[in-house]
């Protein structure tokens, strides 16, 4: 569900009609729902109630500061995967206990950082990492606490580039060696283990692969206590997927997912954690462009917008889909036609879809990309010198910027010549 919604003809994001936004801002532009980001949240919530949990959003999907001020305000932990990450959920006021620091390459520097602002637990994914993590807790006279993430080779039969779990991934340790390592954790000075990682992969669409690995993690739970480790707490990571056509059967509930996590790891007296992204903030954006031409090719037409594959890099990198809309309602009975959409950046792969069937868009018009809030803006780059496009969040009738677009001087201001380079009188 988001709430995004034709009214009187008109595409409205809640209560304010996207045509307004556009005046405002200019296109293109991302646009966020908040009703839509607190109803989704609160899917996970109700889905783990009376399980002792906490979901922790993960920021990748969207890390704008009000996005991350929102989910804190609804009692949501942060998962984080770099020290930037970490220092923007701190500036945005979540509290170090409940920042989950994920990620395989952790430096020493973003170690300390973390250890030194507070932090609920460092999810550590390689023997290396250990010996480091034990190193600098021990420099700074603190102590680290842990899970170790177990890559329990399960396919999630998710695309190859999000797929995490299986034995040639990079992430985790084998679950094969999960006791050895777990007894050099419990053997280190600095390090405090708390319990076991896993996740699988992200955009699931089938919950059978979370149920292959959560029962792999009940297996080495039960095996780990009787090592003698104080196995308490479970983070089963995220990755349940969304459904970005309209028309197609659409993944698991939240509330199906819960069942799953009761079934296989309830019975354990573990606290539960999760780490969903894309759930929460996939459909709660929309990514708003304007048409700037329409152009006849021999054999096709294409709709050229002035979005671009530096805005939105999902369709290029991924071959992703996404519905895309026009913001004035067509009329009942108007035919859709086949059209290629792309951007004006100078590479044949900015190319958002290729022979859609599209309601007639004239120049001028504006379109809307669907399910384009997780891993849309944070992903955009400033290729071809074109500027990162504003993000919007509104609130019933309200709306406010809440990242602004920079003008050319802003980014041409921020390299800087040599002093070679320099004039001189």
């Amino acid at each position: 569900m988001d709430h995004f919604l034709y009214k009187g003809g008109i595409l409205h994001a809640e209560d304010v009609p996207l045509p307004e936004i556009a005046a405002a801002v200019g296109t293109p532009f991302y646009v966020y729902s908040t009703a839509t980001f607190t109803r989704h949240y609160q899917l996970f919530a109700e889905a783990l109630a009376g399980m002792d949990h906490l979901v922790c959003y993960a920021m990748k999907a969207n890390g704008n500061l009000a996005i991350l001020k929102l989910m804190g305000d609804l009692g949501a932990g942060i998962d984080v995967v770099s020290g930037g990450e970490y220092a923007k959920a701190r500036a945005a006021g979540i509290p170090g206990e409940r920042i989950v620091f994920s990620g395989i390459g952790k430096t020493a520097d973003e170690m300390r950082m973390a250890l030194s602002g507070g932090i609920r637990q460092f999810n550590v994914e390689s023997e290396p990492e250990l010996l480091a993590l034990s190193a600098v807790a021990t420099s700074l006279g603190k102590i680290a606490p842990i899970t170790i993430r177990v890559n329990p080779d399960v396919d999630a039969k998710t695309h190859a580039k999000i797929a995490t779990g299986k034995s040639e991934n990079k992430f985790g340790i084998p679950i094969t060696k999960a006791r050895a390592v777990y007894a050099m954790a419990a053997a280190l000075p600095g390090i405090e283990v708390m319990g076991i990682d896993v996740h699988i992969g992200s955009q699931l669409t089938d919950l059978t692969p979370f149920e292959t690995a959560f029962l792999k993690v009940a297996d080495l739970t039960v095996q780990l206590r009787a090592d003698g480790h104080n196995i308490r707490r479970l983070d089963l990571g995220g990755g349940l997927g969304i459904p970005y056509q309209i028309n197609n059967s659409a993944p698991p509930l939240p509330l199906d997912y819960g069942e799953v996590i009761r079934r296989t790891v309830g019975g354990l007296g573990c606290e539960i954690e999760i780490e969903p992204g894309r759930l929460i903030a996939g459909n709660a954006g929309l990514l708003v462009s304007s048409a700037i031409y329409v152009k006849e090719g021999e054999g096709r037409n294409f709709l050229i917008l002035d979005a671009a594959m530096n805005d939105l890099i999902r369709p290029a990198m991924y071959d992703s889909h996404h519905d895309i809309v026009p913001v004035n309602e067509p009329a009942v009975g108007v035919e859709p036609t086949l059209i290629d959409i792309v951007g004006p950046v100078c590479e044949t792969g900015d190319t958002f879809a290729k022979q859609r069937a599209m309601p007639p868009v004239a120049a001028g018009e504006l379109v809307a990309f669907r399910s384009a809030g997780a891993y849309g803006a944070v992903m955009a780059s400033e290729y071809n010198v074109r500027p990162l496009i504003p993000e919007v969040l509104v609130n019933g009738d309200q709306f406010a910027v809440i990242r602004p677009r920079p003008s050319f001087d802003e980014m041409i201001n921020r390299d800087r010549l040599p002093p070679w380079q320099l004039d001189r009188d």
